[in-house]
């Protein structure tokens, strides 16, 4: 009975994270790594681990719940329409080398400067939704392949240091180049799966006999988050999906921003706090 008192809380944390990172996921086209990242690191810190640990296990298995959360969730969108296949196809190959590296080199970085990358990244993508000034500055690229290529490449190395499925960078990037929002978000989703497989392959590896990890992780991914947040968060990603589609696109930019936003305070928070 002690051993369930301790731990009851933590497990009612994951539980409301995977519900709500699920519908997230669906909404915005993210994994839903912006909601799991601090939650999961904010319920470990609770627990009493290392904070350079703490944060490099909430990333790693935020990767992880991703990949089920992005499949469905992107199905729901293909399902609607809102994905393009053409672009799928020429982001993945660079996506995934790009977030391989990220996931290895994270493990030469402290938690607090992982924090920062969030911090900072989560910050400029709010104000490039709001202001757009990406679109100014890469729209006349829209019809590179290279560019392509490199934006790929970039999202993914970003996207596994902040352990994200790349929406909140793969969603503004897309639209600058030409994309719907709802077509962005769709395709993001997808996009997301890549990152999330190839991430978490990089963080298992990079974790790999690291000292001080809580039970059951496979390097910087804990299997016991990894099952409670992904089952719930999959199951809710076709709710957010569907109200993605009943708002116009205007709003669901400025949802996106406004969440972007307080993430990106609750990350320096964290800093400053530690």
């Amino acid at each position: 009975m002690d051993l369930i008192a301790q731990y009851w809380p933590f497990v009612a944390g994951l539980m409301v994270t995977g519900v709500v990172s699920g519908i997230a996921a669906g909404l915005l086209g993210i994994g839903g790594g912006a909601i799991i990242v601090p939650a999961l690191g904010t319920a470990l810190s609770v627990m009493g681990y290392d904070s350079d640990v703490v944060q490099h296990v909430a990333v790693g298995t935020s990767l992880a719940i991703i990949i089920p959360t992005g499949i469905v969730s992107a199905r729901s969108h293909y399902k609607r329409g809102a994905l393009d296949v053409a672009t799928l196809r020429l982001w993945v190959p660079f996506i995934v080398a790009g977030t391989f590296i990220g996931g290895l080199v994270a493990g030469f970085f402290s938690g607090d400067v992982l924090r920062v990358v969030f911090a900072v990244m989560a910050f400029v993508i709010a104000a490039n939704i709001v202001f757009g000034f990406q679109t100014k500055v890469m729209g006349h690229l829209r019809g590179s392949a290279v560019t392509h290529r490199i934006s790929a490449s970039v999202v993914g190395f970003i996207s596994a240091l902040m352990g994200i499925g790349g929406g909140s960078l793969s969603v503004p990037t897309l639209v600058a180049f030409g994309a719907s929002m709802h077509a962005a978000v769709g395709t993001s989703a997808a996009i997301g799966v890549a990152i999330a497989v190839s991430g978490t392959l990089g963080f298992v590896l990079s974790g790999w006999g690291v000292a001080g990890l809580p039970p059951l992780s496979l390097g910087y991914v804990n299997l016991v988050a990894l099952a409670l947040v992904a089952v719930l968060a999959a199951l809710c990603a076709p709710l957010g999906a569907a109200l993605a589609h009943r708002l116009n696109q205007q709003t669901l930019k400025y949802v996106f921003a406004g969440f972007l936003v307080l993430v990106g305070l609750n990350m320096v928070w964290k800093v400053l706090a530690g």
